[in-house]
């Protein structure tokens, strides 16, 4: 499963749903056929693309409990070339289901062995802890995506997410390396975002991302409309940024280049 990606960060709030939806909504629209799955039992990605999670009748919980059945749970074309293994507040108790379950850790690897071959990319958006269900979205990627957020106490727990990765290679997945680490919510104004993006470039160097996503109340906006930043304000320097950070991750994963996204509306505010 050589492009399966897990946006991972034990810190929430360090615009890591933001990302993964974003770059998912930039890949399909660049042609590249994408699977989004949301393992966090917030569902806050499966809302951020008008999802009602309430209206679901099978989730990413049922997927995980019987990979056989992945295909049930599969929510196809939420938008063109986009589909989505969703998520619902049931999801939490998969952490306790899962404890006596065989192959625990490899439960999404078995769902992913099924559905992964179609699609360009994968990208599995994880919970904000370093739980089970991180461990499985670990266990079954070829990389990860760090999302930290340009202040002080994000920047502080890294230690301890670079911990576990190199914990969940040693033991259950040989193959997992960190694709990049993003930089969000930048506020040129402070010098502690100056500080932190230089800290995070000394310490990790060339798997920085170049492109650094700004705050912007933007992106905070458009989940609540059930939209993409490339739907909600295709002209704001949030959109601009989320297409220069999907660029180079098509650089980076060796894809051919991507058409442009075509800019679409859903739903006008």
């Amino acid at each position: 499963m050589e492009r399966v990606i897990a946006v991972a960060n034990q810190k929430g709030g360090v615009g890591k749903t933001t990302t993964a939806v974003q770059l998912a909504a930039y890949l399909a629209q660049g042609g590249y056929r994408t699977l989004l799955v949301d393992l966090d039992p917030q569902a806050n990605a499966t809302s951020s693309l008008g999802v009602d999670r309430r209206a679901l009748e099978a989730t990413v919980y049922e997927a995980l409990l019987d990979p056989a059945e992945s295909d049930g749970a599969l929510l196809a074309a939420v938008r063109p070339g986009l589909d989505l293994l969703p998520s619902s507040g049931v999801l939490a108790g998969a952490e306790v289901e899962l404890v006596a379950a065989s192959r625990r850790e490899y439960r999404l690897r078995d769902v992913l062995e099924r559905l992964a071959p179609r699609y360009a990319v994968v990208l599995v958006d994880c919970p904000p802890s370093l739980g089970l269900l991180t461990v499985n979205a670990l266990a079954a990627a070829r990389s990860v995506l760090v999302p930290i957020q340009c202040e002080y106490l994000p920047l502080e727990g890294l230690a301890q997410l670079v911990t576990t990765l190199d914990l969940v290679k040693r033991r259950l997945n040989p193959s997992l390396d960190v694709l990049g680490v993003v930089l969000t919510m930048f506020d040129a104004r402070t010098r502690l975002a100056l500080e932190v993006v230089k800290e995070v470039r000394r310490a990790f160097g060339a798997r920085v991302f170049r492109t650094v996503i700004p705050r912007t109340v933007r992106l905070a906006e458009a989940p609540s409309h059930g939209q993409t930043i490339f739907e909600y304000d295709p002209a704001s320097r949030a959109a601009q940024a989320y297409r220069e950070l999907g660029r180079e991750l098509v650089e980076r994963l060796g894809l051919p280049a991507a058409s442009e996204p075509v800019e679409t509306t859903r739903g006008a505010r």
